[in-house]
């Protein structure tokens, strides 16, 4: 099912949108002090037997969404990519869910394609979600129950079909994975380096589809997913079942998204891809 077909979560209404509002002012004043080290030159620490990069920066926009956020809705649960996991999160039916740089790699670089992920995550779907990308003075925002949006104007993906040219960022390797038939039809965009930032585009239009290699996390994928539900399309497994987070792994197998039109068609087309 793709995530373009979420409906409403069940249980008591919720105001999705007040929730909404306090997450874009947390993911705005994070992106504040981010974007005050940006160029800088932070301090850099090595997490996952030195893989992934972690700076001053991600600690310090870390430290003011929990401030925000935790000080609001003390009941919600917790999980962030730079805050130690804390099991308690499994028995909370609502959490915030944080990457406070997704893109770190780009952001030391002095690249401008990172942003600020923030979700609200209630009964393992996200129901809003905002991404903050200052350096590129861009917002995409979504609730459950209202439209995706950048800048505050609507948003909606591609039309493009599988009979198509289309636009595909995707490492090389993965792109190969596709059909024959299909292959010459794409064409491969430049890297992007924050994962949630990619699927924005995709729900923007701007680019058509994306493979993500496996071992994505929740905080990469929770306010992308939710906008890109509400701009029309989906990201699934490679079998086409949508998300589930908040789980006690909290990592992804390979994925596809794409508008809900065309991924059905994209899933059908890949082969020789390893499924978890």
């Amino acid at each position: 099912m793709p995530d373009s077909d979420r409906q409403t979560p069940p249980g008591p209404r919720f105001d999705w949108q007040a929730d909404l509002r306090l997450i874009t002012e947390a993911a705005r004043e994070a992106g504040k002090v981010a974007m005050a080290h940006f160029g800088q030159s932070p301090e850099v620490w090595w997490k996952n037997e030195g893989r992934s990069p972690v700076s001053a920066a991600d600690y310090a926009a870390n430290r003011i969404l929990e401030e925000i956020l935790r000080h609001a809705r003390p009941n919600y649960g917790w999980l962030s990519e730079e805050t130690d996991d804390d099991p308690a999160r499994l028995s909370c039916d609502t959490l915030f869910v944080i990457d406070p740089i997704d893109g770190t790699r780009a952001f030391l670089a002095g690249k401008d394609t990172w942003c600020v992920s923030v979700a609200v995550v209630y009964k393992g779907a996200p129901v809003a979600g905002i991404l903050v990308a200052p350096s590129l003075g861009e917002e995409f925002t979504a609730t459950i129950d209202g439209p995706a949006r950048r800048n505050g104007q609507d948003i909606a993906v591609s039309t493009a079909g599988i009979e198509d040219s289309l636009k595909l960022a995707s490492a090389q390797d993965m792109v190969a994975s596709f059909s024959p038939v299909l292959r010459p039809r794409i064409e491969r965009v430049e890297h992007i380096p924050s994962l949630a930032y990619r699927l924005a585009l995709v729900a923007d239009g701007r680019i058509d589809a994306t493979l993500v290699k496996k071992s994505s996390h929740d905080w990469d994928l929770a306010a992308a997913d939710l906008i890109l539900a509400r701009a029309g399309g989906g990201i699934t497994d490679l079998d086409g079942q949508p998300l589930v987070y908040n789980r006690e792994e909290v990592t992804h197998p390979v994925l596809c998204a794409a508008s809900a039109e065309l991924l059905p068609a994209l899933l059908k087309n890949i082969s020789r891809i390893p499924r978890s």
